[in-house]
């Protein structure tokens, strides 16, 4: 089990609350709320959220996907204290959909909008940061809108920057960046945390600023906690719920609207955050919204705004090493110590600083390396992610994710159009057999793929449509095929053959008379030698590749219960690993197969190749060895058991012809054992030559071949190295 360092979610902790300080305080503002509210807001997230939620790496406050909804819940019910009241009701809407279930639409979240969604809050991070990062704090933090309140928009901010920098707030601000980017590069463990030094270098050089009176960074370009003049003045922060206008409808529309929107934004976010965490927790989605909702009506109760989990805080925490949900604890408890006793401490901290560790932390969302690994995923994960990064950066979070999902949604429908059937090529017996699997759902959705695939076949070729895989089959799809087999293919003179389809299908399709690929008569006598070579070669590549042809082995059985027509006979090895069907990836009735204990010829042997040659018509004879064979290396070490030594009697002669490996010509030397193997091999096939004159003179007058291959056990590949032709002398 993985331990986890107390130290780390301390750190990390202390890093979250200094950054969420500005972000509650600015979310407030742009939703049209208290100030205080925020902060309220965030110390729930903190101390109870955190407690009753399982997840162990989010962070809960006020989120800025939240403020539009927010600041037109305000108006349209008149003052904020009502509003709180449909705050509470939305948090009971959400633990209506907690027992409901609604937390597994997080898994319907495409994966390619998901990391777009995270690479865009890393842009917009960066993007929004830099003005605060050189002290141009018109607008107010925790605004991610494209369109500020300040009537700029995100670009045009920047392009003012030369206006309105504050030169304490620039060079704390490229200083602090300039220290992380350096502690970051360097890759070493620290004892404190980057972030947290940052947090101590910005205090220290503001008040070396001041104590020069140069340039001292104050006003609005430090985080702004409201300060009450006292404790009794303090509850005067607090906006308590109206609860007189608990009768007004409005209350519930507003605050369904809410739960949906806050929920929505909750499962985004857990789903967002459990991809970061390195290693790969997994939050209970059903239990975030029980958590979240609870969270809200307590937020409500107080006076604060609705929250949400926040990928920012998240990630900032991940970053900041923390490791568990005594990070967010320890924000939560750091964020109500300081907010009641200390808010003039944090009165103290420079924006330009925390952006400086909000830049870095967009970095990271958003990262070269990001791109290139979505790139590498196709256009069918690059495409939504792009569009949903454009989408979030140019309007809003909650607007550019539904835009990306939409995006997302398309793109699945659209592979899923032509993935739902997978088409192959098989060459079997020098004949182009197209097979069209379908998948396990075949639908509507896929009848235009479909229709195409099957109207694009050419006159005379073959076609296999193979159900095997389906549970359902659309009757659109069933529609097509019985409209093409009954109409279309007649026409062209394909043939069809229909496999794998349920009995229900039976009404509507004619799976009677099946085509099954077997060796006819026809073939085996128009066939040349070296076009069976090639069908063993190419069926060896597939074994290889794991690309084997489908076969339906009952209907084989059946078809040549009536006689055989092998293409070629194979002398091999007896030996477990080297089944001969399996290494060339043929069917029944395709093969003669002879096995016997280093592939060595005698008189019963040579009888049964010559009725496969000259009774039944076989046109290749091949001699199989492979490497690491057992015969040889008893041959090597003259065992002597039983009747063995009658075989290896046979192969012994080989091992003195063998020249080239001059030390460690022992069974254990492997290269020494597979060079007798080949050299056995090239033995074997004179031996046919030499003591069969019927198969010499088939094959001197080229009716049959003779060929030698090398089966590699390791590797599955055969390598055909020797052949027996006309004026070629063994």
């Amino acid at each position: 089990m993985q331990k986890f360092s107390i130290k780390d979610d301390l750190i990390a902790g202390t890093v979250v609350f200094l950054v969420a300080v500005p972000l509650c305080l600015g979310i407030a503002l742009a939703s049209g709320a208290p100030l205080f509210a925020g902060l309220i807001g965030g110390i729930v997230g903190g101390l109870f959220v955190s407690l009753v939620s399982k997840s162990e790496t989010s962070i809960t406050g006020p989120a800025a996907g939240l403020s539009a909804v927010v600041f037109g819940g305000i108006v349209q019910l008149g003052s904020y204290e009502t509003f709180t009241l449909a705050v509470i009701f939305a948090g009971s809407f959400q633990i209506v959909f907690s027992l409901l279930r609604f937390g597994v639409l997080a898994t319907y979240f495409p994966s390619s909008v998901v990391h777009g969604f995270m690479a865009a809050i890393g842009i917009i991070l960066i993007l929004k940061q830099i003005p605060h990062l050189v002290g141009f704090d018109k607008d107010v933090e925790g605004d991610f809108s494209f369109f500020q309140m300040d009537n700029e928009n995100t670009f045009s901010e920047l392009l003012n920057l030369s206006n309105g920098y504050q030169v304490g707030s620039l060079m704390i601000g490229l200083s602090s960046l300039l220290i992380l980017w350096f502690l970051f590069r360097s890759k070493k463990t620290y004892t404190i945390h980057p972030f947290f030094m940052i947090i101590v270098y910005s205090l220290f050089a503001n008040f070396l600023l001041e104590k020069l009176t140069f340039y001292p960074i104050a006003g609005t370009h430090l985080v702004n906690v409201p300060i009450s003049n006292g404790f009794s003045d303090f509850f005067k922060f607090f906006h308590l719920p109206d609860f007189s206008q608990i009768q007004n409808p409005q209350i519930y529309s507003v605050a369904f609207v809410l739960a949906l929107v806050a929920s929505l934004e909750t499962l985004l976010n857990i789903e967002a955050i459990d991809k970061l965490d390195p290693h790969k927790r997994h939050t209970p989605p059903n239990r975030e919204l029980l958590a979240q909702g609870g969270g809200n009506i307590i937020s409500g109760m107080l006076g604060g705004l609705p929250i949400t989990a926040v990928i920012v805080r998240g990630s900032v925490a991940l970053h900041a090493g923390g490791k568990t949900k005594l990070t967010s604890i320890v924000y939560g408890v750091l964020l109500a110590i300081t907010v009641i006793f200390f808010p003039k401490f944090l009165n103290m901290i420079p924006l330009s600083a925390l952006a400086a560790i909000l830049i870095v932390t967009g970095y990271k969302l958003a990262s070269l390396e990001v791109f290139k690994s979505m790139y590498k995923k196709g256009n069918n994960q690059f495409y939504p992610f792009l569009i949903t990064i454009i989408a979030i950066v140019f309007s809003d979070l909650l607007t550019g994710f539904i835009i990306g999902l939409v995006v997302g949604f398309f793109f699945i429908l659209r592979n899923n159009m032509k993935n739902a059937f997978q088409v192959i090529d098989e060459k079997r017996y020098n004949q182009i057999t197209t097979r069209i699997r379908l998948s396990q759902e075949a639908t509507f959705l896929n009848k235009p793929f479909l229709r195409n695939k099957l109207y694009e076949l050419p006159h005379g070729s073959s076609v296999i449509l193979d159900a095997h895989s389906a549970e359902y089959v659309d009757p659109d799809i069933i529609e097509i095929i019985k409209d093409f087999q009954e109409t279309v293919a007649p026409e062209k003179n394909i043939d069809v053959s229909l496999v794998g389809f349920k009995d229900t299908y039976h009404v509507s399709l004619s799976l009677e008379n099946q085509t099954v690929q077997v060796v006819t008569p026809e073939l085996l006598k128009s066939i040349r030698p070296e076009e069976v070579l090639q069908i063993l070669k190419d069926g060896n590549k597939r074994f290889v590749s794991g690309n084997r042809i489908e076969k339906d082995l009952l209907h084989q059985m059946n078809v040549t219960s009536e006689g055989q027509n092998p293409l070629a006979v194979v002398l091999s090895c007896m030996d477990s690993r080297t089944s001969v069907e399996l290494v060339f990836d043929m069917g029944l009735g395709d093969l003669f197969s002879i096995r016997v204990a280093g592939n060595v010829v005698n008189p019963d042997i040579l009888a049964s190749i010559e009725f496969a040659c000259k009774v039944v018509g076989t046109k290749l004879i091949l001699v199989l060895g492979h490497t690491s064979c057992g015969a040889i290396k008893g041959a090597c070490a003259d065992v002597k058991i039983g009747k063995l030594p009658i075989l290896l009697k046979k192969i012994k002669p080989v091992i003195k012809l063998e020249k080239t490996i001059k030390v460690n010509r022992t069974p254990s030397n492997d290269d020494f054992v597979n060079q007798i193997a080949l050299l056995n091999t090239k033995k074997s096939m004179q031996d046919i030559v030499d003591q069969s004159p019927l198969l010499k003179k088939m094959i001197l007058d080229g009716e049959v071949g003779l060929y030698g291959g090398m089966y590699d056990i390791s590797t599955g590949e055969v390598s055909f190295s020797e052949t027996y032709s006309p004026g070629k002398k063994k």
